[in-house]
């Protein structure tokens, strides 16, 4: 059987999807049930269970291999969860605690990484640059994450960190991180970090979609945060491209939502590139809340 079996491990949710193939990634199955991460490690461990039994009724055959898209990051070396803002999965051996528990190969990227990998093999990137080589998938949301997408398989690197871009210095403005370092790009370009910037100069608390709005409607606290945004944004975004020079840009994340990035954010980047011009494309994602699980499936194949 050449079906891609995929888990999304998500705060809130558990979801399950099988798609045909590569080649045809039409889905076959998607269900999902609450994670219920309250209850325990091992209460989410039987919900992954619950989820991959129904999957393998509905298909009829018990896979050889599923790929789970997850919080955070599994150490290569250690086997443990690390990272992961599902505090109780950190420290734990998710990969070996699941092949255990359902006789299966598991392989294991990070939701960013999940969501590059998506967009690259059946989403944007695939639809509007069939071609390309290097995909780099961008997380703006609550936090900044990254993944890095080559020849249709996500680099998790050596320690488990390939991507991850939010945890890059970009200027202390940004002030402390809960990484232990400082002005980090995910104090800066994620939604609660612009919000506390829009407070912080207006002293009043909007959210980002306010804050586009008002943007659009000439306020100039608004006017002055979308400008730090498309600042740092192509400032932030240039290490990668000097970095990977990858084909296309694909930005997910409630920030994402934003036009503006997609043309000022653009020429920002462009401004500050390691070239005379800027051929990378950067684009909306196309797969939305899919993305996860759908590029969990393509991580076994």
């Amino acid at each position: 059987m050449d079906n891609l079996w995929g888990i999304d491990l998500g705060g809130t949710k558990i979801e399950g999807a099988v798609l045909k193939s590569a080649g045809n990634p039409e889905v076959l199955f998607r269900d999902r049930l609450p994670t219920e991460g309250h209850k325990g490690y091992e209460h989410i461990l039987g919900q992954i269970k619950k989820v991959v039994e129904k999957m393998e009724s509905t298909l009829g055959y018990k896979p050889s291999k599923i790929g789970i898209a997850t919080p955070g990051t599994l150490d290569p070396g250690l086997g443990l969860m690390k990272n992961s803002n599902s505090t109780n999965l950190n420290g734990k051996p998710l990969k070996r605690d699941l092949e255990s528990l359902l006789g299966v190969e598991m392989f294991m990227a990070n939701d960013a990484n999940c969501f590059a990998l998506a967009e690259a093999n059946m989403g944007a990137a695939k639809e509007n640059f069939p071609k390309a080589k290097v995909v780099f998938g961008v997380i703006l949301g609550t936090g900044v994450g990254g993944g890095v997408v080559v020849n249709g398989k996500v680099i998790n690197g050596l320690q488990g960190i390939g991507g991850e871009w939010g945890h890059n210095f970009l200027d202390e403005s940004g002030g402390a991180c809960y990484c232990g370092k400082s002005g980090c790009v995910e104090k800066i370009l994620a939604g609660p970090a612009l919000e506390k910037y829009y407070a912080s100069i207006s002293g009043q608390s909007k959210n980002m979609k306010e804050v586009y709005e008002l943007y659009k409607g000439g306020d100039p606290y608004a006017t002055q945060t979308m400008e730090r945004l498309i600042h740092f944004f192509g400032l932030a975004l240039s290490v990668v491209v000097n970095i990977l020079d990858p084909d296309v840009i694909v930005i997910g994340g409630g920030v994402g939502n934003i036009d503006s990035i997609y043309s000022a954010g653009r020429e920002s980047l462009k401004k500050y590139v390691f070239n005379n011009k800027l051929d990378t494309a950067v684009i909306k994602p196309k797969l939305g809340d899919s993305a996860g699980v759908f590029g969990a499936a393509f991580l076994g194949n």
